[in-house]
């Protein structure tokens, strides 16, 4: 027999067609989206991690940041730093892991620290972005916002 059998293959290609053209408008409507809904996934604090707080300086005693005020407060903990103080503070952290775990070869998604920012609501998005991109420079890869869910939300998990 010197010829193919196609029907077999037509019928495959009918049924793999018909599931494409019902999937692919399903994976392309990512447009209606309302964002955010205060949701949280709840954070396990290792010791390791470096918890950081920002906020805009209060000079005018009402509140709110002051419009003319550009700097910044930045706390390592309890401590307030600099950016350059932030910078050698985070090298030095990822420095100190990197010697007490024996090398680059042994970091691990479990030992590696995390930054965790904590910004007050009056801050404006240019000084957490600074600390962002501070902490990206010395070396962490994992940056997270701490914030307050409003009382009596639910946990929504991983958005």
């Amino acid at each position: 027999m010197s010829e193919i059998n196609v029907i077999p293959l037509v019928d495959i290609m009918l049924v793999l067609l018909i599931i494409f053209l019902i999937t692919v408008p399903v994976v392309l409507e990512t447009v209606n989206l309302k964002l955010p809904d205060v949701a949280f996934e709840p954070t396990t604090t290792k010791p390791e991690n470096v918890l950081l707080s920002v906020r805009s300086p209060d000079t005018d005693g009402d509140g709110q940041p002051n419009p003319e005020s550009t700097a910044c407060e930045v706390y390592w903990g309890q401590t307030p730093v600099d950016s350059r103080q932030l910078l050698e503070r985070g090298q030095a952290k990822l420095e100190k892991l990197l010697k007490d775990i024996g090398g680059p070869q042994n970091i691990t998604e479990d030992n590696f620290p995390e930054v965790h920012i904590r910004g007050d609501i009056n801050t404006p998005y240019q000084c957490i972005g600074g600390v962002i991109y501070t902490m990206q420079y010395a070396g962490f890869q994992k940056i997270g916002f701490i914030s307050e869910p409003a009382p009596g939300s639910a946990t929504l998990g991983r958005l």
